[in-house]
């Protein structure tokens, strides 16, 4: 067990808090517990699935022990049959939220081969049978969380960020992750994003020799862009429209938001739309960051 470094007591409210971390091996589950462990909550790595009742009441009945954050994994074996009814029961008497880390199977695989630790479930199979097998046990406790969240693209420090947004205490629930991501068509539209928008119909600077060697983060080639009609009414409209959605992405419980801008080669038009829109919603609150997929690294 590990208890909240430096963390005052703070006054009791109607219930306790409890937030169970589990998901995928390799998911981030320890740096996930670390977060809410720097946010005050009392934190129990790995606590057996048959005690997770006891504690649950222990830390109900406690006048110490305010917020708690506990991490389940695969190596409860069949133990985690009884998981969706436990969890059932327990927000009968509690406010308690689910957390269900993953990420792509490639993503797992290699950082298994970085840290060289052994799969918990690969015993005697390749650690790629063993990630196959663990999201078929998984799948039940998968589908009762209450958020999921796909650390693929995500470090340690940005998967800390998003929790400490999220679960801070008093913070407006407006945790979600956005990336604006550029792209060209001609390379394929990226399997992950949620919204997509073309934006081929503006005029394109490739056709000026001087700006195709550039990106759409040049000053010259953004005042190009930028300087049609068409393209001060998108991104208002596109602004309005993205303003109005995110809230009910949030509403419904949703962690990160991969928003797509399109162009023929992902190098000037999507690169200004993705950059001004990023700035757009940063200005809002939100946190953004920014990826051009297929644009060459220069201004």
């Amino acid at each position: 067990m590990q208890r909240g470094r430096g963390v005052k007591p703070r006054p009791r409210q109607s219930a306790t808090h409890l937030v169970i971390i589990t998901g995928m091996s390799g998911s981030g589950k320890a740096s996930a517990l670390k977060a809410f462990e720097d946010l005050g909550y009392y934190c129990v790595d790995n606590l057996p699935i048959d005690l997770i009742p006891q504690f649950a009441q222990l830390a109900l009945t406690s006048s110490e022990i305010e917020r708690t954050a506990i991490a389940v994994d695969v190596r409860e074996g069949q133990s985690l049959d009884k998981f969706p009814d436990l969890l059932r029961e327990l927000r009968k008497e509690l406010r308690c939220k689910l957390i269900f880390l993953e990420a792509k199977d490639e993503i797992l695989v290699r950082r298994y081969s970085e840290s060289r630790r052994p799969h918990p479930m690969s015993r005697r199979d390749t650690v790629p049978d063993a990630i196959v097998a663990e999201r078929k046990r998984l799948e039940l406790i998968r589908n009762v969380a209450d958020f999921t969240i796909d650390t693929s693209k995500l470090n340690v420090h940005e998967l800390r960020a998003l929790i400490l947004e999220k679960f801070e205490r008093g913070a407006e629930e407006r945790s979600l992750l956005i990336s604006c991501v550029s792209f060209g068509f001609k390379n394929g539209v990226p399997s992950d994003v949620d919204l997509v928008f073309d934006v081929r119909f503006l005029p394109n600077p490739h056709f000026i020799m001087k700006f195709r060697p550039l990106t759409g983060k040049n000053p010259k080639v953004a005042r190009y862009v930028n300087s049609f009609p068409q393209t001060k009414e998108f991104l208002k409209r596109t602004e309005a429209l993205l303003k109005f959605l995110i809230p009910y992405y949030i509403r419904e419980g949703k962690s990160y938001l991969t928003i797509g801008f399109g162009c023929t080669g992902g190098q000037h038009r999507s690169v200004f739309i993705a950059e001004d829109l990023t700035h757009r919603l940063t200005k809002a609150g939100y946190n953004v960051k920014t990826v051009h997929r297929d644009s060459p690294q220069l201004n």
